[in-house]
């Protein structure tokens, strides 16, 4: 593995809110709120601003990149390795429309952190398999516009078979049911509104450092 997880996970993920036309003043509140991760030891961020052109993306993931460097927090760039590694952050955030985890692996420099978005075991499975380093599952709780939702049986039992490789829970969580997730077997868990609330964020972090 390429990072190391010293307990349970929190993965932030930011809300995708960001646009060319909105720029200025969402790139100010997403560095806030990895400002505010970097202070609270949230393990991983991922810029997942799929509206900007690469250029934009560039910018704002070296300017994240600056406030995660020399802190415990690994930074992750949705879906461009390229991007990634351009400006020194610690990895990439694959999805299904990516470029496939062993092409990501073999080509790129060999400590680049690789997070997979999966929904089927099937494709957990093959995730680790190709070389990720750990896999999102998701939706376990339900989720406006996901789908059904996989459930905390199905990611017990993905854990389980996976283990040691890291499965994180995505999907419908929040203060009333991380802790199941965790309970469940997962390595840590992931998600975009309920760890975009600072509060929220520094409330979770503090009571997992109990």
């Amino acid at each position: 593995m390429s990072f190391y997880l010293d307990g349970p996970a929190i993965y932030l993920i930011t809300s995708g809110e960001a646009t060319p036309a909105n720029f200025d003043q969402k790139s100010r509140e997403i560095l806030d709120i990895v400002s505010i991760a970097v202070e609270e030891e949230v393990s991983l961020i991922q810029l997942r601003e799929r509206r900007l052109s690469a250029r934009l993306l560039f910018e704002l993931a070296v300017k994240a990149s600056e406030i995660t460097h020399d802190s415990s927090s690994r930074l992750l760039v949705n879906d461009r390795a390229d991007i990634a590694v351009a400006a020194k952050a610690d990895g990439v955030h694959l999805t299904g429309a990516s470029l496939p985890t062993a092409v990501i692996r073999s080509s790129f420099p060999p400590d680049l952190i690789i997070g997979v978005s999966t929904h089927t075991a099937e494709a957990a499975r093959s995730a680790a398999e190709q070389g990720a380093d750990f896999a999102v599952f998701a939706p376990v709780f339900e989720t406006p516009g996901k789908g059904e939702p996989q459930g905390l049986d199905k990611l017990s039992m993905l854990c389980r078979e996976l283990r040691p490789f890291p499965v994180f829970g995505l999907g419908g969580v929040d203060e009333t049911n991380y802790a199941s997730i965790l309970e469940a077997g997962a390595s840590g868990f992931a998600a975009i509104r309920f760890l975009n609330d600072p509060e929220k964020m520094r409330a979770v972090c503090r009571d997992l450092r109990k």
